[in-house]
């Protein structure tokens, strides 16, 4: 490929109206600021709000817009279909000190449906794994797939001597040994689940648009037991279809990679995507960690098209059972985005591809900037209050002036809206178009949004304590690694979440004391953030436990995929004990 995509007229409308959007909500949030600390004058920490205010609320609002534009459906192209034999086409499935048995169940299940879909696949099996134990059950189990599948000459397995490059390196180290046999890959996470029709339109789709490098799904969660992990798995079946629309929107041909359920034209890779080490050490040093933005990069520059296609279903995925464990993920997350600062500047990306970076960067650096926020704000209450820093003692709970009472609802209330009035859009969207149905209808959809909204507000603050120790310990220069992921992790105890969320309860017990002593008249306003700090080994807890189906519905449960079906039935043949995932108390000093 020669020529660099250029984005068409819609995608750039997409990105103007959402950059307008963003800038004159961050612009009124800071006028709201500026305008109280004129009549009380000008301070350093009104301009350190006022610059903060700026960057968080234009996040926020870049997110809002996101959801703005993907809400309209717009014309439904129908997928295209194979005219004739696929190309030659891999399914990779890299893993690393996996349960063998729950991962070859799935490979079984998709071999299955693939047949079924009139494809002709191979299926390679890249294993990282290190220790010598797990790696003999993986070649036992991987024994048994051949045997029930008829898979010899098809289905191959292959363990490399080491696992430099982690997961890009695995992949890559397949491309250049084996990928001149193959046109396309299909690339899969342990835990991933594709329909053979979902496989056979995105061939289909390859095959129609040769200057396409990577073709992106959206996954669905599907499998989950406790309260957070059903409110992911309802967020991503009922929120994030209308968010990847507009995503797709805004990126035009230069979007997302995700480096799972998707598929690449292998040629692309190979002359694009070879992963440089990067100099000096971990954390900023070393192999890329989110090596998939990098890679959607790479490609763009060389002028293959990387696509979201919201239309393809059968794309399927597991997702944390519980906080603790979605914060061990999140932290390498952190780590590669923040690495990513040193990709900034490399020569020749898209100007798009460097915004994508700098909106990774962002998601995790805006938890510091809200902390700086609200530190900013308690300091410049207590100016007001006595300059010196050393307040009288008769003056040490003065009333809070309303004209920054008035700011800080209004600053409330837009900052909510921003987060909430999305949703709801969503919300209502999904009924007037009878999409409620699939989540147990309107009322119930209504019932598990507001839900959904309750529990992402109670957990927000201990995110961004999560996010914020992350990005100090990555700046800090400790490396996080690339920490084997838990699946189907399940219960965390009290006493396991007391002992975890301790340094959460000292923070907001410190934080909401502080505030009442010397700025009184916020401590009714930070409520919201330190008393969920207050109870956080109880929302650890508790959120990690099992929850009924009363809300959180999703499609996938009413009629079980195929293939996910499919997986559970073998799953359980395979183990030979019921129920299919074994839902047990979890260590959260190994997931901490």
């Amino acid at each position: 490929m020669a020529l660099r995509p250029a984005p068409d007229f819609a995608t750039r409308a997409s990105r103007v109206s959402a950059l307008t959007f963003a800038f004159l909500a961050a612009s009124l949030a800071t006028g709201l600021l500026v305008d109280a600390a004129i009549q009380d004058g000008v301070d350093v920490w009104d301009i350190a709000r006022g610059v903060l205010i700026f960057i968080t609320t234009a996040w926020l609002a870049w997110g809002a817009a996101l959801a703005f534009l993907g809400l309209p459906a717009g014309r439904t192209a129908p997928l295209p279909d194979l005219s004739g034999p696929p190309p030659p086409t891999a399914v990779l499935v890299p893993i690393c000190n996996e349960d063998p048995v729950s991962t070859f169940a799935r490979i079984a299940a998709m071999d299955r449906s693939f047949a079924q879909a009139g494809l002709p696949l191979h299926i390679a099996v890249l294993s990282d794994t290190r220790d010598e134990h797990a790696a003999q059950l993986e070649r036992i189990t991987f024994e048994r797939l051949l045997s029930e599948t008829n898979g010899e000459g098809r289905i191959f397995y292959r363990r490399r001597a080491d696992n430099h490059g982690r997961k890009a390196g695995n992949i890559e180290d397949f491309i250049r040994r084996s990928g001149g046999a193959y046109e396309l890959a299909v690339i899969l996470d342990a835990d991933s689940l594709m329909e053979g029709e979902t496989v056979r339109a995105m061939i289909a789709r390859m095959v129609a648009e040769p200057d396409i490098g990577v073709l992106q799904t959206l996954p669905k969660i599907v499998g989950a037991h406790s309260f957070f992990g059903r409110a992911m798995q309802f967020s991503a079946a009922f929120h994030s279809p209308t968010f990847t629309r507009g995503l797709a929107r805004i990126q035009g041909v230069t979007g997302p990679f995700w480096g799972h359920n998707a598929i690449i034209r292998v040629r692309a890779f190979a002359e694009s995507c070879a992963l440089p080490e990067l100099r000096g050490k971990p954390p900023f040093g070393g192999p890329i960690l989110s090596h998939d933005y990098v890679e959607a990069a790479l490609l763009a520059r060389a002028g293959w098209s990387v696509l979201v296609d919201d239309r393809l279903g059968g794309s399927y995925e597991e997702g944390p059972e519980n906080l603790l464990s979605y914060a061990k993920r999140d932290r390498r997350w952190c780590q590669g985005n923040l690495q990513h600062m040193r990709l900034l500047f490399a020569p020749g990306l898209p100007g798009w591809s460097r915004f994508v970076f700098l909106q990774g960067i962002f998601s995790y650096l805006v938890s510091v900037l809200w902390a700086a926020f609200l530190i900013s704000s308690i300091l410049a209450a207590l100016m007001a209050v006595e300059p010196d820093y050393f307040p009288d003692p008769h003056q040490l709970f003065p009333v809070f002036p309303d004209d920054r009472t008035k700011e800080i609802t209004a600053l409330a209330v837009g900052i909510g809206g921003l987060l909430i009035v999305p949703k709801v859009a969503i919300l209502m969207g999904a009924i007037l178009s009878g999409r409620a149905r699939g989540f147990g209808g309107g009322f119930r959809a209504f019932l598990s949004v507001v839900t959904e909204i309750l529990l992402t507000s109670l957990l927000a603050p201990l995110m961004l304590l999560y996010q914020t120790r992350a990005v100090f310990q990555v700046f800090s220069g400790r490396d996080g690694g690339w920490p084997s992921s838990q699946r189907g992790e399940g219960i965390i105890p009290l006493p396991s979440a007391l002992q975890a969320g301790a340094w959460i309860v000292l923070i907001g017990a410190l934080s909401l004391s502080a505030v009442a002593w010397v700025a009184p008249g916020l401590t009714l306003w930070l409520l919201p953030v330190c008393l969920p700090m207050l109870v956080a080994p109880f929302l650890i807890s508790w959120t990690s436990r099992a929850l009924s189906h009363a809300v959180f519905r999703s499609p996938e449960e009413t009629e079980v995929p195929a293939v996910v079906r499919t997986y559970r039935d073998i799953h359980v043949r395979w183990r030979g004990t019921e129920p299919a995932v074994d839902y047990v108390e979890a260590d959260a000093n190994a997931i901490a």
